[in-house]
């Protein structure tokens, strides 16, 4: 593919990511993957170049743009090499007229910054749209760091997290011995930190509510050194389906139950009152995970964000029923906005006033209300919020 060739390709693409977030649709990554397995013309360079060009595009604008093309051409104007693409060539973009419009700079849309700026200061917010590192964890139901870091000389240390490792730029992990062995899965370093608030361990009942597709169900998992009960819980079936060869692949012993969205206590009477950790990974705005999902800013509304805290709080509800007396509920979300994590929070004690939150075995991110918030211009990883709940005696 020829430079013009590849910008028209990106404007083509960019059109699609717009439209599914105006109306809910593929996330970007899945529409550029469909998109070349029909082109089979394009090369690994040219899809590598493609990629990079929408990305760039996404990050940079911060309301959604009217289209693909005026995403390129704000682009364009910040790049004389991408515009000097704009020639009417076969199979290129058509040359830039004068009154075109163009995508403008930002962080997000204006309402949503407005909100993030009451959280962050006005530094730390362009942090949110950097390129996010490729993290891993060991897996220390199989193995060490140390011992990965053996097989992987290209590997480092994370800073923060103890089980981590970052990897080059770019690396496919599942092509790695290690990760088909089960020695190692993709996970931030921040992901890591705030799954540990949870404190599990041998011979605990543990519950994770918003399992997904277990990441962090397989972190506990380790910290239970196969000792205990773990419950991996989702109302998604296709993502829950997600954990359970990634647990046989990490030797972890993890029971899965679908919930049925709204009938949750129906599906988890034998757990009540009796489990010693639930952890409610609650589904969130994800504000704090724009380094990986960028055009996921231009699927939130203010009416989204409210259904959300709203799902939060029905689900700390469901989980607080859970918990034994002296056991723990820890609530986290990949979100900045204080109505997610730490108002969250506030609102549940003030339901719950025999409840209390405890100190978090982390030390790392900043105090932010009951809990801790992880950012990636303080800690470098995603953003996260966590805190831990005690149910008294």
């Amino acid at each position: 593919m020829t430079p013009p060739a590849r910008a028209q390709a990106a404007i083509e693409l960019l059109d699609a990511i717009l439209i599914a977030a105006r109306d809910g649709g593929a996330a970007a990554d899945t529409l550029i993957a469909r998109y070349f397995k029909t082109r089979r013309y394009a090369g690994a360079r040219d899809r590598r170049a493609v990629r990079d060009l929408i990305y760039r595009a996404i990050r940079r604008a911060g309301e959604r743009p009217a289209s693909g093309r005026a995403a390129m051409i704000g682009l364009a104007r910040d790049d004389a090499e991408v515009a000097g693409w704009f020639d009417g060539s076969p199979h290129g973009p058509a040359a830039i007229e004068p009154a075109e419009p163009f995508a403008r700079v930002g962080v997000a849309p204006a309402w949503l910054t407005k909100r993030l700026a009451a959280t962050l200061d006005a530094d730390e917010l362009p942090t949110l749209l950097g390129r996010a590192p490729l993290d891993i964890r060991v897996n220390r139901l199989k193995t060490t760091r140390a011992e990965v870091l053996a097989t992987l000389p290209e590997a480092e240390p994370t800073p923060l997290a103890p089980d981590g490792l970052r990897l080059p730029d770019g690396t496919n992990v599942e092509t790695l011995e290690p990760w088909a062995e089960g020695l190692i899965e993709v996970q931030d370093e921040g992901s890591q930190l705030v799954a540990r608030a949870a404190r599990a361990a041998p011979g605990m009942t543990v519950v994770d509510l918003c399992a997904g597709a277990g990441g962090k169900s397989l972190v506990l998992a380790a910290d239970m050194a196969g000792q205990g009960r773990l419950v991996a819980c989702d109302a998604d079936r296709a993502r829950l389906s997600r954990l359970a060869p990634r647990a046989v692949r990490a030797g972890a012993t993890v029971e899965t139950r679908l919930l049925d969205s709204g009938r949750e206590r129906d599906a988890l009477a034998d757990l009540v009152g009796v489990s010693d950790v639930v952890l409610v990974d609650a589904p969130c705005s994800g504000t704090g995970t724009w380094r990986r999902n960028p055009e996921a800013r231009w699927r939130l509304t203010p009416d989204r964000i409210a259904r959300l805290v709203t799902l939060q709080a029905h689900l700390l509800d469901v989980a607080a029923v859970l918990v034994r007396p002296g056991g723990h509920l820890v609530h986290i979300v990949c979100s900045l906005l204080d109505e997610e994590g730490p108002g969250q929070v506030a609102a549940f004690l003030d339901r719950n006033p025999d409840w209390r939150a405890d100190p978090l075995p982390i030390r790392e991110g900043s105090p932010c209300g009951a809990g801790r918030r992880l950012t990636p211009a303080r800690d470098g990883t995603d953003g996260f919020f966590v805190a831990r709940l005690a149910r008294p005696c």
